[in-house]
């Protein structure tokens, strides 16, 4: 079965918009960056923020551990661990930048794990999801399931849950679920790992109000959302960029083993996203390119990151003076 076929189908409740003109290739360098000392020294850095106050910080999945980074200083202020106040097989963080305290999404013992620290380190508090988290969506050498992406709002935490029967849940910090926002989309999969992976994906918070979906696999759509979680358009990433993954896109998926667990394995088409300060949305592609969207969901640029080469970026970051924060490489870019 071809492609169209397939959307056709397995997306019966999307309709693909007319294709638009091809935006030129903007390439940004690096104004700066950490020290290549100190980048270098970490093991696997996917995400790389900043407080408001200056304050670097950067989360070393690989090395189960967050650093604090200030000119040529480096503290490790989480530690690996599975007891409360560390981090065993972590794969999300974010900071709240008005004050630097933060929160990680990991994975002790199968079971998915939010804990939220002070900007020295200090455990705040924490709470384990209900169930087993599963594997969903491949990314490069790695499997992504359970708390794949999380944003932090500093009063709660929005997480995607698509098992719940949601796109976004928001939480409390004590783990009081406060509410979901955002349907399902159909798929047409009768197999329910394939249904979740398909609305698997990143929850992102609009500083200018509301928040986007952006899907990780499958067709790839964003949805965008008011503040009170109503749905207000969707739109799909489309670009010559993206032709060779739309058209090598699989109709089905064979199980494969994956550790203890037989799944499919779910090529992931975004690799990560973020919203600038100015309501832009930054959508990263698994190719060295990033789509920008205004606030009304129109393409308006096409990016790539240059630091010592051509990135594909693994975290994006916003900052208050206008820059943005680039994982691999721990690089800055100015963005206007």
């Amino acid at each position: 079965m071809g492609f169209r076929f397939w959307v056709l189908a397995a997306f019966a409740a999307l309709s693909l918009p007319p294709a638009t003109s091809r935006l030129p290739v903007e390439v940004l360098r690096s104004t700066g960056g950490l020290p290549a000392h100190i980048a270098g020294s970490f093991q696997r850095p996917i995400g790389f923020q900043q407080s408001d106050n200056g304050q670097y910080f950067v989360f070393d999945r690989r090395a189960h551990a967050v650093y604090a980074v200030t000119g040529d200083e480096v503290r490790k202020i989480i530690e690996v661990g599975a007891e409360a106040g560390r981090v065993l097989d972590p794969s999300a963080f974010d900071i709240d930048p008005s004050d630097g305290t933060f929160v990680i999404g990991d994975a002790p013992f199968d079971g998915a794990r939010l804990q939220t620290f002070t900007a020295s380190g200090g455990r705040l508090g924490g709470f384990a999801l209900p169930g087993r988290q599963m594997p969903r969506v491949t990314m490069e050498t790695f499997v992504l399931g359970g708390i794949g992406s999380i944003q932090f709002t500093g009063r709660t935490i929005l997480i995607n849950l698509p098992e719940q029967g949601s796109l976004i849940t928001e939480i409390a910090l004590d783990g009081t679920p406060q509410r979901v926002i955002g349907e399902l989309r159909p798929t047409g999969q009768a197999d329910p790992s394939v249904q979740l992976a398909l609305n698997s994906g990143f929850p992102l918070v609009d500083p200018t109000g509301g928040f986007y979906f952006v899907f990780s696999a499958g067709v790839p759509v964003f949805r965008k959302y008011d503040a009170q979680g109503r749905l207000l358009f969707e739109r799909h990433v489309e670009g010559p960029e993206m032709d060779e993954y739309l058209r090598t896109m699989p109709t089905a998926w064979p199980k494969r083993q994956v550790e203890k667990n037989l799944l499919p394995i779910v090529p992931a088409a975004i690799r990560t996203a973020a919203v600038d300060r100015a309501g832009r949305l930054w959508v990263a592609l698994t190719s060295p390119f990033t789509y920008v969207y205004d606030r009304s969901g129109d393409k308006i640029r096409t990016v790539q990151f240059k630091g010592a080469d051509v990135l594909t970026p693994s975290s994006l970051f916003f900052t208050k003076d206008g820059r943005v924060l680039v994982t691999p490489g721990c690089y800055i870019f100015q963005v206007r």
